[in-house]
């Protein structure tokens, strides 16, 4: 296993934790219109603890990694209204470089779904040695 799998793992669980100790602090980042935020951050907390303990065990780590993207990528709008409307949530703040860094996580987002994918691939990306090793070589 890899240390990239290894701090994602603890970084999904701690992150799917905080969803239930501090509920309200991610309701507070729901889009308006979506129905049961309360629920919706509990099920997407749920989801983070399960897919990053998943990522530890080579059997479930595919399957783990797809979840989190699937995840990632359902709440990805509330990063937007996040960046569009800052003022919208309390304790935030709309100053200048709070602005800026809720625009620039945007794009963090993809790295990190990239990273996910990256890391329950084979050995946590690339191919093992032997066999890089054997698709480099020329045929005798």
């Amino acid at each position: 296993m890899t240390t990239l799998r290894r701090v994602l793992a603890c970084f999904f669980t701690l992150a799917g934790v905080l969803h239930f100790v501090r509920p309200e602090t991610y309701e507070a980042v729901v889009p308006p219109g979506v129905p049961l935020a309360h629920e919706a951050v509990l099920l997407s907390g749920a989801a983070e603890i399960i897919g990053g303990l998943a990522l530890l065990s080579e059997r479930t780590r595919l399957p783990a990694a797809w979840s989190l993207i699937a995840l990632l990528i359902a709440v990805f709008p509330a990063n937007v209204y996040m960046a569009l409307s800052p003022e919208e949530i309390p304790g935030l703040g709309s100053s200048t470089p709070v602005r800026v860094a809720l625009w620039l996580r945007l794009p963090l987002q993809a790295l990190l779904i990239w990273l996910v994918w990256r890391a329950a691939r084979r050995g946590g990306g690339g191919l093992p040695a032997s066999s890089a090793a054997a698709s480099t070589s020329a045929p005798t």
